[in-house]
């Protein structure tokens, strides 16, 4: 089976596709920027790394989300709701960490399957 990895770095891919299913590395937004702005941004990356990969939100099989502060469980949730309020919800996780960086408030990591993207094919 072919392995497709999308923007490969020296340390890591930030996707790699295999067998019908993408998996994404951890996505941050800008660090400093509120919770909310940091989850649309991750979110924002999310799509477009699986529009790349040949999938889409609808398609979401899991999601792992890190929050610096479980006091932005809410304020993240507000965004992440909305996101996915038309699609098929995936499984769901969220951990409370400290930053991978500073001033990184949310980190999201995902796994869609992909190939087929039709309305209606989830």
């Amino acid at each position: 089976m072919t392995i497709v990895r999308i923007d490969e770095g020296a340390r890591m891919s930030q996707a790699v596709v295999h067998g019908g299913t993408v998996y994404l590395a951890g996505q941050v937004g800008t660090p400093g920027d509120g919770v909310e702005a940091q989850t649309r941004q991750v979110l924002a990356s999310i799509d477009e790394l699986l529009a790349r990969a040949g999938s889409s939100r609808d398609r979401l099989l899991r999601a792992t989300i890190l929050l610096a502060d479980m006091v932005d469980y809410d304020a993240m949730n507000r965004v992440w709701d909305e996101w996915v309020r038309d699609v098929a919800k995936p499984v769901r996780a969220t951990y409370g960490v400290g930053p991978a960086t500073p001033r990184h408030a949310v980190e999201i990591i995902a796994t869609a399957a992909c190939g087929d993207t039709r309305p209606g094919s989830r």
